[in-house]
């Protein structure tokens, strides 16, 4: 693979800088952002940026329980869909059969949810909240509303925020 001239020089002269910056910049702030370009244009970029901060406010606002935003979600699930199978849960909430396998034994192993075999189909789990699972749910939701869905409330604005579920719903069950 041949690289032009051009290119070449460019590239060392980006890192005779970056060098000379470095090393003269050394304990003072830090260097100026990167330059995105068209990549803060692209939805799914922006989307999964946005989804990051979210669930990194939601980890921090239910730290406390050792919830993640997953295990939060199958455990809303369960609580109001009872009698459903494991298999619904998982395909519902899009998440891989192994994964949400793993998931289900960490839950279980916390004893906030339990699985039973199926008596109209022995190959199937039906999956129930336990007493503690239901009780660290409660605490959960109150969590949630206080803390994590009221800031969003707070940036967005009631008008905006049913704007947005209106349209990332579009995508999820449209695209």
């Amino acid at each position: 693979m041949t690289v032009s001239k051009t290119a070449e020089k460019t590239a060392e002269k980006a890192a005779e800088a970056t060098r000379g910056r470095k090393d003269k910049d050394l304990g003072e702030a830090p260097a100026e952002a990167l330059q995105l370009g068209e990549l803060s244009e692209q939805l799914g970029y922006v989307l999964k940026r946005a989804q990051l901060k979210v669930f990194e406010n939601f980890l921090r606002c239910v730290a406390s329980l050792q919830l993640t935003p997953a295990q939060f979600s199958v455990l809303l699930l369960v609580e109001k869909n009872p009698g459903r199978n494991q298999t619904e849960i998982a395909s519902t909430l899009g998440i891989l059969r192994p994964n949400f396998v793993a998931m289900l034994d960490n839950l279980e192993s916390r004893d906030l949810c339990a699985r039973i075999r199926s008596t109209n189909d022995r190959r199937s789990h039906i999956l129930v909240l336990t007493d503690k699972g239901k009780a660290v749910l409660a605490r959960a939701k109150k969590l949630v509303a206080a803390k994590h869905e009221s800031r969003l409330n707070d940036l967005l604005g009631q008008n905006n925020r049913e704007a947005l579920i209106e349209m990332l719903s579009k995508i999820a069950n449209e695209f």
